[in-house]
């Protein structure tokens, strides 16, 4: 999920100031990581948690207070990630469902359950509980899907044509309109709908992990959580990521953040 966590800080320099530019400089000394990397960060722990006994069979009740318990949790611990005002209202509260949210923060944070899912199924499942515990909102629900989804087709082997297909065709995306058409226009949009499918293209259009980062921060839209997610595809497609940013990524991480990430990559590896 490093993929993910990369994407996330090299995008958090420009959701202030957004660029169009597909060259702009990269993890600066502002870069930082935000929510979604928390968040993830979140979401890959409470899948660590879970007993392997109860691995396939653990019911929607139990599987929503696992996440709820850990999003809060790390929430809490890192209060000024830059959360929704929604999202800190649920944070401070003992909520475990949902305030109805059609935002990209269920999506930005579903990655590792593409990365661990045994199925393509069990990936749709446990997005959906995952993401139920705060956005709630179908759209919400369907990015938080639609990104696990693409992360464990990307991680299966399956081409970017195959991808493309199934994402569209499961989640009613338009993943077919350029991303030149789709950059001059384009402004902030933090919710689903309008962000995880030009993160989608983004990663459908890169080369490698590097282009698709910038392919997705030069929409000028919300920066990094759409590189997150573009970047969570590319490292499950590309299977590598470039080494100096890895270096320089960890550096930035909390320490317990690092261990998270080192124990989830032992266990599921790519």
């Amino acid at each position: 999920m490093l993929g993910a966590i990369i994407g996330d800080i090299a995008g958090s320099e420009y959701e202030a100031r957004a660029t169009k530019d597909n060259r702009a400089p990269l993890l600066g000394r502002d870069a930082h990581f935000t929510d979604d990397t928390v968040l993830t960060v979140a979401v890959a722990d409470a899948l660590l948690h879970r007993t392997p006994a109860r691995w396939h069979i653990m019911e929607g009740k139990s599987a929503h207070a696992s996440y709820a318990q850990h999003i809060r949790a790390y929430g809490r611990r890192f209060p000024h990630a830059g959360y929704g005002q929604q999202f800190q209202v649920w944070l401070a509260s003992d909520a475990t469902r949902g305030y109805g949210s059609y935002g990209n923060g269920a999506a930005m944070r579903a990655s590792p359950i593409g990365l661990a899912a045994p199925s393509l199924e069990w990936a749709m499942r446990e997005a959906r509980w995952s993401a139920e515990v705060t956005h709630s909102h179908p759209q919400g629900v369907r990015g938080a899907q639609a990104v696990a989804a693409a992360v464990f087709l990307a991680r299966s082997g399956e081409s970017k044509a195959s991808i493309r297909a199934q994402i569209a065709r499961r989640f009613g995306y338009r993943l077919d309109t350029p991303l030149e058409r789709i950059r001059p226009d384009y402004r902030f949009d933090s919710s689903a709908q309008g962000s995880v499918p030009q993160a989608m293209i983004a990663f459908f259009e890169s080369e490698d992990y590097e282009d698709a980062i910038r392919n997705a921060i030069s929409l000028g839209g919300d920066s990094d959580t759409q590189a997150c997610i573009a970047g969570a595809v590319a490292q499950a497609f590309y299977r590598s990521l470039p080494q100096p940013w890895v270096e320089t990524v960890r550096l930035r991480l909390d320490s317990g953040f690092r261990q998270v990430i080192d124990l989830f990559a032992q266990r599921f590896p790519l």
